[in-house]
């Protein structure tokens, strides 16, 4: 009988510490969501509020958290605000422009990181020529992707400076890898000639809705 009661008391217990997982991944999910609707709205106010364009981005360090503006993929389905900052807190809501990379507006190698299970989970579709826009406060910018390759997470010359403008998106590697993934996956795209645009006011209606973790 002791022995049944055992079994019984840890079927029980699996089955809180499961129901408990998954109550906290649907409140991160609701919290991530909610988010990207409050910065997408104060994005779209400052934007649309604008008489004249802005001028570029300063190369200072922005405050940890703040709004950068927004990273959009179409042919994999990405539409996602992004913060400056690549730390848990603010890469559980959004990705994040990783400090110490350029910023948008300048010769020079943005960096920025998504977590591989939430915004960033579709990155296993992209493809070299797929269009990326950064859509920021101080502009608009386009790039065309140029290469995706896996590394070792020790290779930190993807962020090295590059010369030009480009842009470097990185996520963990395995996408479906359980635990802590051992690679990371980098994708490189260069700002297309005479496509960085000034955010001149205009009146836009975007769904935001970031891709579900699983």
């Amino acid at each position: 009988m002791r022995a049944v009661w055992l079994v019984r008391a840890a079927a029980y217990g699996f089955l809180l510490a499961g129901v408990a997982a998954l109550a906290y991944c649907a409140l991160v999910w609701i919290g991530a969501e909610r988010f990207q609707a409050r910065q997408a709205r104060a994005f779209e106010r400052v934007v649309n509020a604008r008489k004249t364009p802005p001028p570029p981005f300063h190369p200072t360090v922005l405050p940890d958290g703040s709004l950068l503006g927004r990273l959009e993929i179409p042919s994999v389905g990405i539409s996602v605000m992004v913060v400056e900052g690549d730390g848990d807190g603010d890469l559980r809501r959004a990705v994040g422009h990783i400090p110490g990379t350029a910023l948008p507006g300048g010769n020079g190698n943005v960096g920025i990181a998504g977590h591989r299970d939430t915004f960033f989970r579709p990155l296993r579709f992209i493809r070299p020529n797929d269009s990326i826009t950064l859509d920021t406060l101080a502009g608009t910018y386009r790039y065309r992707v140029v290469s995706a390759k896996v590394v070792p997470p020790q290779d930190v010359k993807v962020l090295f400076p590059t010369g030009r403008a480009t842009l470097t998106l990185v996520t963990c590697f395995p996408f479906y890898y359980i635990g802590a993934a051992p690679k990371r996956f980098i994708v490189r795209a260069d700002l297309e000639p005479r496509r960085a645009m000034a955010a001149a006011p205009r009146a836009r209606s975007r769904n935001l809705n970031p891709p579900a973790a699983p």
